[in-house]
Order: structure tokens, then C-alpha cells, then sequence
């Protein structure tokens, strides 16, 4: 194992399952040690998997839908440089806006948006004072189009999107770069947690969680301002900048309708 004291320190959110996992995978193996954070016991045997890579890993089971979980988190980082910043906690929800129980809506922009937004401020802060770091914000192709059926879950990945091309201009000449990962459909415990698993979307074909993951960090060590994980992706990301939005929330009602994949 490479000497602990000299390897740099990311910090992944979500990092249980999916692409968050996958993040901290793909750190380990180029040189960071780790912080890995979720709100589920399962970030425990996430962090058994990541270790043999080579990686000292510490675990922060927190709720950063929360203040209070992103402050058990940051108080957890006790000072060290923060070199990269993954910030992958995200969460879904399926089915119409008028159905869907307020605080299960209110817990999705919780996570998406505010937990998360409140640790990049603090952690950027750091960054910013320092002159280096790397941040890498887990965005959406979701965000490209109003999401019937999504529309809380696509609101909250849009404004990551756009959020995310702000700071990164704010931030220019700091030493602090911003990266936005825009995935599509992955093949994670997504679907399954936003009861969407009868939606066509949520039966459909997904990408591999391994290579997304890839795709992001690789741009993150590169300073690229975005990255669209996938062909497939980037080509529905071209069509959707040129397509009035009333066509994009029809379409988008077709993959992610209550029971439609059963039809």
C-alpha cells in the first residue's frame, strides 16, 4: 500500500451503491484516499469494497439531506485538504406532482439540491482560500427536459446542471476547477427507490454505473467544464437543445408514465 501521508483526499457523497460507489472506486485506484458518505448502513460494506484498492477509507453515515448531515460531514474532513470533491448524493421520485406525498418531494430537493449546494459552499470555501481542488457535481441529462412523471426529480438536476456552469465561472483563475457528470439511465438502485420499476424507462436498457463513473472522473482530472456520459446520451442531449419543451414533456411522459412499461 502507498504511503498514506502523500496520497491526496476526495471526498465521494452517495457513495453506497451506483455511481457514487463507482466514484470511489475509480479514486482509490488513481491515488486519492477517501471520505465516503450516505445516509445508508450499506456505505459500511461500500467501504470493505473500495480499501483493497489501496485507499484509506473513512465512513460518514450521515443524512445530507440535512444541515445537520452535511455538517457531521464536513467536521468529519477536521481540517485536511480537500483535493477532490464528488458530490454524487441524489435522489428520485416517480409518479405525478399532486400523488406524490410533499415530504418525500421536499426530502428529493433536500438531497439534490440544498445538502448538496451546502456542502460544496463549505468544502469550495476551503478549496478557494487554498488556491487547488477539483469539484465534481453529479448533474442529469434529466435536466435537459421537463420530466413528466419526474418533474421534481428533472427540476432539481436542471438546476444542478446550470448551477454547476455558474460556479465554475465564478471560480476561474482560483485554482478551483467545477466538472458536471450528465448521465442517463443507469443501472443502479435508482428506479427501484423512485417506484418507477413499471415505467419504460425503468425497464429499459441502462449504462453501466463503472463506466459512468469513469467518464466523470476522468473529466474532473482534466478541469473539462462538462461531460455527457455515453453516445446515446450526448445525442439526446443535441435534440433536446433543439426541441420545444411541450415536445420534450411529451415524450418524456411516454418513458416515465406510471404502469407504461406494463404496455
Amino acid at each position: 500500500m502507498a504511503d498514506q501521508t502523500t496520497r491526496p483526499l476526495a471526498v465521494v457523497t452517495g457513495a453506497s451503491t451506483g455511481i457514487g460507489l463507482e466514484l470511489a472506486k475509480v479514486c482509490a485506484t488513481n491515488g486519492f484516499d477517501l471520505i465516503i458518505a450516505a445516509d445508508e448502513p450499506e456505505i459500511e460494506r461500500a467501504a470493505s469494497v473500495v480499501r483493497p484498492l489501496g485507499a484509506a477509507v473513512e465512513v460518514v453515515q450521515a443524512d445530507l439531506a440535512t444541515m445537520e448531515g452535511v455538517d457531521k460531514l464536513y467536521a468529519a474532513i477536521k481540517g485536511r485538504p480537500v483535493a477532490a470533491l464528488l458530490a454524487n448524493a441524489g435522489r428520485g421520485l416517480g409518479k405525478g406532482f399532486l400523488d406524490q406525498d410533499f415530504a418525500e418531494v421536499r426530502r428529493v430537493i433536500d438531497t439534490n439540491v440544498t445538502g448538496t449546494l451546502h456542502l460544496l459552499q463549505k468544502v469550495g470555501r476551503d478549496m478557494r482560500a487554498r488556491g487547488e481542488g477539483r469539484i465534481l457535481i453529479t448533474g442529469s441529462i434529466a435536466g435537459f427536459a421537463p420530466g413528466t412523471y419526474q418533474a421534481v426529480y428533472n427540476g432539481t438536476k436542471a438546476m444542478l446542471d446550470s448551477f454547476s456552469f455558474a460556479l465554475r465561472h465564478e471560480v476561474k483563475d482560483s485554482g478551483v476547477t467545477v466538472t458536471c457528470l450528465m448521465p442517463g439511465a443507469t443501472e443502479t438502485d435508482f428506479f427501484a427507490r423512485a417506484d418507477m420499476l413499471d415505467t419504460k424507462i425503468g425497464q429499459a436498457k441502462k449504462d453501466d454505473p463503472a463506466d459512468v463513473a469513469k467518464t466523470g472522473f476522468d473529466a474532473m482530472m482534466k478541469g473539462e467544464g462538462d461531460v455527457v456520459s455515453g453516445w446515446m446520451n450526448k445525442l439526446q442531449t443535441a435534440i433536446a437543445s433543439i426541441t420545444p419543451s411541450g415536445v420534450l414533456a411529451r415524450a418524456h411522459k411516454s418513458m416515465a408514465e406510471p404502469g407504461g412499461g406494463e404496455k
